[in-house]
């Protein structure tokens, strides 16, 4: 992609997020889309064929950094010395989320919501699958990654929807408490 068309890509992906501000992901129609980020109809369908791909799109670029394999230094925080200690990783992960909450919320508090948590899940399981062999459950260890993965994209939920005075260190610590 040229810069021209990452420009307008982005441009796409702030006027979605700004309409996911204000109104449920159903009631934001493409034209609402097109006029916010200041495009044509073609140049939105030259991107994106449905606004359901925008959004696939939107949390694919989202989770793509959210979920680096290489932590480093970051304004917000710093977890590049953290090695592989899980609860370290989940933190930067609820950073990135915190940084996106404006925009989260709208997706969770709508129909968008499902669509978005079975992205979410998908990207979580690659993270805590590692993890599954080493923790000592009487389980199937199939079982136990679905519940983690579930569990934990529930607590992002909680969190942003409705229990943002917590920092990620909380809800970190919060989330390894209940999965001991």
């Amino acid at each position: 992609m040229d810069r021209r068309q990452q420009k307008t890509r982005q441009a796409i992906f702030q006027a979605f997020s700004s309409l996911l501000e204000k109104k449920n992901f159903g009631n934001i129609t493409v034209q609402e889309i097109i006029d916010e980020a200041n495009v044509g109809r073609s140049t939105f369908y030259t991107h994106f064929e449905t606004k359901d791909e925008l959004l696939k799109a939107m949390c694919t670029e989202i989770f793509q950094h959210v979920f680096s394999e290489n932590l480093k230094q970051e304004s917000s925080h710093d977890f590049s010395q953290a090695g592989h200690d899980f609860e370290k990783e989940i933190t930067h992960v609820l950073y990135h989320l915190q940084e996106n909450r404006k925009h989260l919320k709208g997706l969770f508090s709508c129909e968008s919501g499902e669509i978005f948590m079975g992205y979410f899940k998908t990207y979580l399981r690659e993270m805590f699958l590692p993890r599954v062999d080493v923790l000592q459950y009487h389980a199937p260890a199939d079982y136990v990654l679905n519940h983690a993965v579930c569990s934990f994209s529930e607590t992002v939920k909680w969190w942003i929807v409705d229990h943002g005075q917590y920092s990620p260190e909380q809800v970190a610590g919060f989330f390894m408490e209940c999965a001991k």
